[in-house]
């Protein structure tokens, strides 16, 4: 009995001393894959190498962020050759996904330059004839268009609303006329604003020259998928190939994350320095 003991530990040991180990990269690593994906649990990223980025508080500009939040976003990528993805990570206890007075959304953001150039943008959103592009997760939009409906009795249950003009009981038979009456009571809506009303992506679109010039991309290219894990969050964040990025052709990538437990929001955020970004 005596001598089975020890056999028997030295077994339960042999799986962890064997279990790989990922070694992070000090640039994000593209691998080529026949699928994209959207999902940041799905078998293809284990596969993937891994970079992990340490971050650093956006103490630049205002409003500034001087008490450090997230310290590392770990991130990888996949290219089915016309799209590319980003699988972003970080820590984060809590949960903001909910809009409302002081209350904070979680998010995240991945940057590249428009163009690929070895002079490469300043890393803080760039600068005046140095465009960058910003895809732009919310964990608030997640709950969204995973179904959480976009109303005031979502962020306030209690809320007592005799009725919507578009739900008004002489247009319950009318479908169109619902329609014209929802937007004449959203005009930002109406008028495109692709902020505005219930979200079939959690992404959003942006470019900017420089802090202070951030501005909605002419396209929305963007899409994205987060999940809520035990730690954090785990984010998928996919857009069109950049022109003219190859093998032999490098681009550079940067990171921010808002936590919105720290009241974290515009400016106030955890940021990286430009990463490189290279095609396997």
């Amino acid at each position: 009995m005596r001598s089975f003991i020890p056999l028997l530990i030295f077994s339960l040991l042999i799986p962890a001393a064997c279990k790989k180990v990922q070694t992070a990269t000090p640039e994000v690593n593209v691998s080529q894959v026949k699928e994209i994906t959207l999902d940041p649990n799905a078998p293809v990223w284990d596969a993937v190498s891994l970079h992990v980025s340490k971050m650093i508080p956006q103490d630049l500009v205002e409003p500034r962020l001087m008490e450090p939040s997230t310290p590392e976003v770990q991130v990888k990528a996949i290219t089915n050759g016309s799209e590319i993805a980003f699988r972003l990570e970080w820590p984060d206890e809590s949960q903001s996904d909910m809009p409302g007075p002081r209350h904070f959304i979680d998010g995240c953001a991945v940057q590249i330059p428009a163009k690929i150039d070895p002079n490469v943008p300043a890393p803080q959103m760039g600068e005046v004839g140095k465009t960058v592009e910003i895809s732009y997760w919310r964990a608030d939009w997640q709950a969204i268009v995973e179904g959480r409906a976009d109303n005031i009795n979502a962020i306030y249950p209690n809320a007592s609303i005799d009725h919507y003009p578009s739900e008004a009981k002489p247009l319950e038979n009318d479908p169109q006329a619902q329609a014209e009456t929802a937007a004449r009571y959203a005009p930002a809506r109406a008028l495109g604003n692709r902020r505005s009303g219930p979200r079939d992506q959690p992404v959003e679109d942006l470019i900017a020259e420089g802090p202070s010039t951030l501005s909605p991309a002419p396209n929305a290219i963007s899409k994205g998928k987060g999940v809520k894990t035990p730690k954090g969050w785990a984010v998928v964040i996919t857009r069109p190939m950049t022109n003219g990025f190859s093998v032999s052709t490098p681009s550079q990538i940067a990171f921010a994350v808002w936590e919105g437990s720290h009241i974290e929001v515009g400016a106030r955020k955890m940021r990286t320095g430009w990463v490189p970004l290279i095609l396997k």
